[in-house]
Order: structure tokens, then sequence, then C-alpha cells
């Protein structure tokens, strides 16, 4: 009964190969992962991400070429400094015309 003796039955080192595959497999799906994403730190692209569109908790992520900028509402509109530069009208066919402030009205 020779067939019922097999040797690589108890042999731990298949294990270990199909942990290694499995472990390959793995850091496959890994690198496409990296590779799709759009803030993907290899890629020289310029990429806006905007998450929670319109909510009080929203985020705007911005990635010009290396740098990457986090912006965070805090939930308050019209906060600032400034002063007024100017009016705009629109005329009746839908164009803009911008009038700067203190400009000559003659």
């Amino acid at each position: 009964m020779r067939f019922l003796d097999r040797e690589d039955d108890d042999d731990p080192l298949l294990s270990i190969v199909n942990l290694v595959d499995l472990f390959l497999v793995i850091i496959g799906v890994l690198m496409v992962v990296i590779v799709t994403n759009p803030l993907n730190p290899f890629s020289s692209e310029n990429v806006t991400i905007v998450e929670n569109p319109g909510e009080a908790d929203m985020r705007i992520v911005v990635k010009r070429g290396e740098e990457l900028t986090r912006y965070e509402s805090t939930g308050e509109i019209g906060e600032g400094e400034g002063t007024r530069a100017g009016v705009t009208y629109r005329l009746p066919d839908g164009r803009l015309v911008y009038v700067p402030e203190g400009a000559d009205t003659e």
C-alpha cells in the first residue's frame, strides 16, 4: 500500500509557499490601489477633491505637484477681510459688466 504513504501531506514548506503566493497577490492589489488613487504621491498631476460638498463638515484637498493642501469648513459664511472693489451688473442679453469702485461715470 504504497499510495497511502505520501510524503507531501506532511511537508510544512508547502503551506509556507501558499502563504507567500497569497501575500504576493495582496501586494499586487495594494499597488494597483496606490496607482489609481487620485492623490498618488508618484503622480505629478494637479487634483482637487471635495468631500461632503455643501455640508457643514465639507473638506477640500488640493494637490499641486507634490504639495498637498487641506481646507476644512468652519461652517461660517462670508468671513474674511477686504474692501468693496466695485459692482457687477447683468445686462438683458446675459453679459456681465463690472464697474470698479470710484470709476468716472461720465
